[in-house]
C-alpha cells in the first residue's frame, strides 16, 4: 500500500513539473498501427508476392529456385539489416556512411521511439525495404545463376550498395542534405535493383539458346497471383513511408493505385494497337512499371500527376523492354531494368516537375511555383539518379567478380541449365503430376 502511495505521489510530482513517462505520453498509437500494417503488406510484397510474380515468369523446370531464391534472400537480408545494415544505413556516421553505433540494434530497447512509432518498428519496417530490393534483382540472371553466388552476392550487395545508397537519401546523407524527392524508394529500392539486375545480365550472361529460343512464362496464373499481391502491397510501401496514419499516406495511396491502374491500361493499349491483342503479361508488367514509377513522388505529386506518371511509365517501360531486348539482346530474363530501373529514373526525375505547386491540376505538394524552383529541383533529381546509378553499377560488378572467384564461377554449366536449376541446386521439382 505505501509502495503504491509512493508511485502516486511521485508521477503527480512528474506531471505538475512538467516531466512525463516518454514512452506513454509520446507514443502515438495510430501511427505505430498503421507502420505495424505497412510493414506486414511490404513483407507481402517479396513472401509471397514477388516469388509468384517471377516464379510464373520462369520455365517450369525453374519454378523451385526463384521461389527459393526470394525466401532465401528474405532470410539473410533481415539477418544481415539486424547485425550491421540499419546501423549503416541509419546510424549517425557521416554524409556516405553510417556508424556501427546501432549494431545488433544496440541500445534500440522497446521503449525508444524514432519520432513517434518505436524505433524497433522503424528498424522493422526498412528492413522489408531491405528485403525486396536484392530479391528483385535475381530477375536479372534467373535460370542460369549457382545459388551459392546468388546468396552470396545477394549479402555483399546489400551491404555494400543497398545500406549505402539508403543512407544518402533516408539517413541524413549528402543526397538528403541536397533535398532530394524519393519518397519511398525510386533511387534507394527501383534505380539500385534495376541498374544491378542489367549489370548482372552482361557479367553473367545469356541464357542458353536466347534470343533465338522461346523462354515463355510457364505458369501466368501464378504471376497474375504474384501481381495482385504486389498491387495491394505496395500501399504499404508508398503509403507507409509517410510514417504516419495521415493525409499524407491516404494521398501516397491514392496516388500509388492511379499510377497502377494507368500504367496497365496504357502497356495493355500499346500492345493492342501493335499486335492486335492484349496479353495478360503486359497488363501486370505495366502494372508493376506504373508501381515503381510512381514510387519515388508517391508523398509529392497529386492525382493528376500521378495519372501522367501511370501513362509515361507504361510507355517508356514498354519501349525500354523492346529496345533491351530486342535491340542489344541483353538477356535481363524478367526485364528488371526496363520496368524497375527505367521506371525508378522516370519517377524520381518527373518527382521533380509534377511535385511544384502551380501546375494547376497536376500540382504537387513540395516546393512553391516558379520555373525555376522547377529547374532547380530536377537538378537535384538528376545528381540523385546519375549518382546512385554510377555507384551502384560499380559496385555490383566488382561484387560479381568477387563472388565469381569465390564460388568458382556464377553460373551452372551447360548441362546443369539444360536440366534446370530445380533439379540442379535442390534435387526437386515445382510439378509432380
Amino acid at each position: 500500500m505505501q509502495n503504491k502511495i509512493l508511485i502516486s505521489v511521485i508521477t503527480l510530482l512528474m506531471l505538475f513539473s512538467g516531466h512525463t513517462w516518454a514512452s506513454t505520453e509520446q507514443l502515438n498509437g495510430a501511427n505505430t498501427s498503421w507502420i505495424l500494417t505497412s510493414t506486414a503488406l511490404v513483407l507481402l510484397m517479396t513472401l509471397p508476392g514477388l516469388a509468384l510474380f517471377y516464379g510464373g515468369l520462369v520455365r517450369k523446370k525453374n519454378v523451385l529456385s526463384i521461389l527459393m531464391q526470394c525466401f532465401a534472400i528474405g532470410s539473410i537480408s533481415s539477418i544481415l539489416w539486424l547485425i550491421l545494415g540499419y546501423s549503416i544505413a541509419f546510424g549517425e556516421g557521416n554524409a556516405f556512411i553510417g556508424d556501427f553505433s546501432k549494431v545488433m540494434m544496440h541500445g534500440i530497447g522497446k521503449d525508444v521511439l524514432s519520432g513517434d512509432i518505436p524505433e524497433s518498428l522503424f528498424m522493422l519496417f526498412q528492413m522489408t525495404f531491405a528485403v525486396i530490393t536484392p530479391a528483385l534483382i535475381i530477375g536479372g540472371f534467373a535460370e542460369r545463376m549457382k545459388f551459392s553466388a546468388v546468396l552470396l552476392f545477394s549479402g555483399l550487395w546489400l551491404l555494400a550498395v543497398y545500406a549505402p545508397i539508403t543512407h544518402w537519401v533516408w539517413g541524413g546523407g549528402w543526397l538528403a542534405q541536397m533535398g532530394v524527392y524519393d519518397f519511398a524508394g525510386g533511387i534507394v529500392v527501383h534505380i539500385t535493383a534495376g541498374t544491378a539486375a542489367l549489370v548482372a545480365a552482361l557479367v553473367v550472361g545469356p541464357r542458353r539458346g536466347f534470343p533465338k529460343t522461346p523462354m515463355l512464362p510457364h505458369n501466368l496464373t501464378m504471376t497474375v497471383t504474384g501481381a495482385g499481391m504486389l498491387w495491394v502491397g505496395w500501399f504499404g510501401f508508398n503509403g507507409g513511408s509517410a510514417l504516419a496514419a495521415s493525409g499524407d499516406a491516404s494521398m501516397a495511396m491514392l496516388v500509388t493505385h492511379i499510377s497502377a491502374a494507368a500504367g496497365t491500361l496504357t502497356w495493355a493499349a500499346i500492345e493492342w494497337k501493335k499486335f492486335g491483342k492484349a496479353s495478360v503479361l503486359g497488363a501486370v508488367t505495366g502494372m508493376v512499371a506504373g508501381l515503381g514509377t510512381i514510387t519515388p513522388a508517391s508523398g509529392f505529386v497529386g492525382p493528376g500527376g500521378a495519372l501522367i506518371i501511370g501513362v509515361s511509365a507504361g510507355v517508356v517501360c514498354f519501349y525500354a523492354t523492346v529496345y533491351i531486348k530486342q535491340k542489344l539482346r541483353i538477356d535481363d530474363s524478367l526485364d528488371v531494368f526496363p520496368v524497375h530501373g527505367v521506371g525508378g529514373i522516370l519517377g524520381t526525375f518527373l518527382a521533380g516537375i509534377f511535385s511544384a505547386t502551380s501546375l494547376g491540376v497536376f500540382s504537387g505538394f513540395g516546393f512553391a511555383d516558379g520555373i525555376s524552383t522547377i529547374m532547380g529541383q530536377v537538378s537535384v533529381q538528376l545528381i540523385g539518379i546519375v549518382s546512385s546509378l554510377i555507384y551502384t553499377a560499380i559496385v555490383t560488378y566488382i561484387l560479381l567478380k568477387l563472388v565469381g572467384l569465390m564460388t568458382n564461377g556464377l553460373r551452372v554449366d551447360e548441362e546443369q541449365e539444360v536440366n534446370g536449376l530445380d533439379q540442379v541446386e535442390h534435387e526437386e521439382s515445382g510439378y509432380n503430376l
